[in-house]
Parts: structure tokens; C-alpha cells; sequence
């Protein structure tokens, strides 16, 4: 039986690597694994557990097809490592830290994706991105209004999970929403 692809997404500062890392455990004990992007950003960047590789070695990469997705998002470049559809045709589902700007075209290699799209409210967004001090103050406007666009453009089949509060609820929802997906699968 073929494993699901978890396309989780959502503004830069919504809190999708705190929830990776909280929900890691109890989806590892439930068979899911967790795809680590590839992004030309320094591996010392705080927050995402990411490899880092300078511009020319993400071409080499992507040139060399090491890549299940890729895209460019903000100035950076992020590539889903191929591994990926190894661990789906094992029957394991796969959790990826995915673009909703890419969304479309991950639809398009894996239909069956579950889609999540990670929310929060947008003063919540700017002071996460502002503590966070990875961009200035124009990149963060830039960033809020790509994500009021790409929130307007909402994409049918998409499930919205809102984390503005407590991040422990927002795992236990999480949870619950595999656990539905499953279901229905």
C-alpha cells in the first residue's frame, strides 16, 4: 500500500517548525516519517532542522535529480530530497515542510497529497518574524503580503489548521487530522 505525502505549509512565522518538531515523536511511533529540506540558507539559521548548500550546490543537486520537489520561494531556493518516494512506495506516509506557492505542482506529482495549511493571525505572524531576526522589516511586509495574497488565492482541497495559540493544541489537532485522513483514506 502506498504511503500519503503530508504537505504541510504556510507563512514564513507560522510556526510550522515548532510543530514539526513537537509532532515528531508520536507520528515517528505511528509510522510517518520526516523529509529535511534542502535551502540555500546558512545551516545555522535558527528554527528549521534544514540543510543548508550554497546556490551552485543546490543546481548541482537539482541538476543531478536529487530533488523530489523543488521550488523558489523569498530569495531562497528549498528541494525535497528523492528519498521521499522510497519511503511512499514502502507504505509510509511522509511529512514535508512544503510551499503553498508550489502547491499545484506537488498536486500534480502526488495526487493524493494531504494538504494542510498552517494559519495564524498576521500581528501573531509579524512579531514571530520580527523576534525570529533572520529579515528586515521590508522583507517581513514583503513576506506578510505574499502570504495575504497566497491566503486569498486559497486552493480547494486544502485543510486549514490555525495556530495562534497554545502550540500543544495545535499538535493535538494536527494529530487528530491524520488520524481522520487515515480514515478516509
Amino acid at each position: 500500500m502506498q504511503g500519503r505525502l503530508i504537505y504541510l505549509m504556510g507563512p514564513s512565522g507560522s510556526g510550522k517548525d515548532s510543530l514539526l518538531q513537537a509532532a515528531r515523536a508520536p507520528l515517528e511511533a505511528h509510522g510517518c516519517r520526516f523529509a529535511r529540506r534542502v535551502i540555500t540558507r546558512s545551516a545555522e539559521s535558527v528554527g528549521e532542522d534544514a540543510l543548508g548548500v550554497s546556490p551552485a550546490e543546490f543546481e548541482r543537486l537539482q541538476g543531478e535529480g536529487a530533488f523530489a520537489l523543488s521550488w523558489r520561494a523569498n530569495g531562497l531556493a528549498y528541494g525535497i530530497p528523492r528519498e521521499i518516494d522510497d519511503w511512499l512506495s514502502a507504505g509510509q506516509d511522509v511529512l514535508i515542510n512544503g510551499s503553498r506557492g508550489h502547491l499545484a505542482a506537488a498536486r500534480q506529482r502526488y495526487p493524493d497529497l494531504l494538504a494542510i495549511v498552517l494559519q495564524v493571525d498576521e500581528a501573531v505572524l509579524r512579531q514571530r518574524l520580527l523576534a525570529r531576526g533572520r529579515e528586515t522589516p521590508e522583507q517581513i511586509e514583503q513576506r506578510l503580503a505574499r502570504s495575504r495574497q497566497l491566503q486569498q488565492e486559497e486552493r480547494a482541497g486544502t485543510v486549514i489548521l490555525d495556530n495562534s495559540g497554545p502550540l500543544p493544541h495545535t499538535v493535538s489537532r494536527l494529530l487528530h487530522l491524520l488520524d481522520e485522513a487515515r480514515r478516509c483514506a
